[in-house]
């Protein structure tokens, strides 16, 4: 059986982003699991990073990330997709990013975070061993996307990689942040497109981040909206050879 490996940065980016695609391959017998990178609880945040958790309407003293986590595991239940699994990173705003700017600016010099990504991402390689790894192009330009980038090349994976189109990224500006866009244009485009059953699962998928919903899009009907109007399709640029073939679009 095949499988394949989806590298999230956060608890939400590979479900927007890579949802149908991943219920798709599931469903034509791949084995698929999603690896979420920066998911661990931090005690007693502070500053930016306790108003980016009650700004989603939840109070100082809730672990955050902790529901998060369930809503990723609900999220794959509907995928029809293997356990997922949590690396233990904290988010840009517990590294010392203090503001919405500083979040999609510049990499701060201390922020190492990509060498022990890097060590993480071979280790997850070496025991899953993917024949296919799906992973985003830091659309938007979020700080810990670009992480995820980096570190993902630095490991040098043997399988290829199909780079997803950040989403809702990709839709918030007409001419979103690409700061890796020299790094994927000169790779080929490629479609996915998958029936409506995967379809359906993507939308419950994402709609199982109840804590994220309301914040990115304005709630579950918008967010729904928003869904029909990407339809059945999503497009990633591909980096090395497909030894497995792909399922055919349903």
């Amino acid at each position: 059986m095949p499988c394949a490996l989806a590298l999230s940065p956060h608890l939400d980016d590979a479900v927007f982003s890579a949802g149908g695609t991943l219920a798709h391959l599931a469903a034509s017998g791949w084995g698929v699991t999603m690896a979420t990178v920066f998911t661990a609880s931090v005690a007693h945040p502070k500053d930016f990073a306790l108003a980016c958790q009650l700004d989603k309407g939840l109070p100082a003293e809730a672990d955050y990330m902790a529901l998060r986590r369930d809503e990723d595991r609900a999220a794959a239940h509907h995928l029809g997709i293997d356990e997922p699994v949590h690396l233990p990173f904290r988010e840009a705003p517990h590294r010392g990013y203090g503001s919405p700017p500083e979040l999609f600016g510049a990499l701060r010099p201390d922020d190492r975070i990509e060498l022990n990504l890097a060590d993480a991402f071979e280790t997850l390689l070496r025991v899953l061993r993917p024949d296919l790894i799906l992973a985003p192009q830091a659309v938007g330009g979020h700080v810990d996307h670009v992480h995820v980038v980096r570190a993902i090349r630095a490991a040098r994976p043997s399988a290829p990689v199909l780079w997803w189109r950040d989403y809702p990224y990709t839709v918030r500006h007409a001419e979103p942040q690409e700061p890796l866009r020299h790094t994927f244009a000169h790779l080929p485009g490629l479609e996915i497109r998958f029936g409506s059953q995967s379809e359906a699962r993507k939308a419950a998928a994402c709609a199982a981040y109840t804590t994220q919903i309301g914040f990115q899009f304005g709630g579950a009907a918008a967010l729904a909206e928003k869904l029909r109007e990407e339809g059945a399709v999503e497009r990633f640029r591909l980096d090395g050879h497909l030894a497995v073939a792909l399922p055919p679009d349903a």
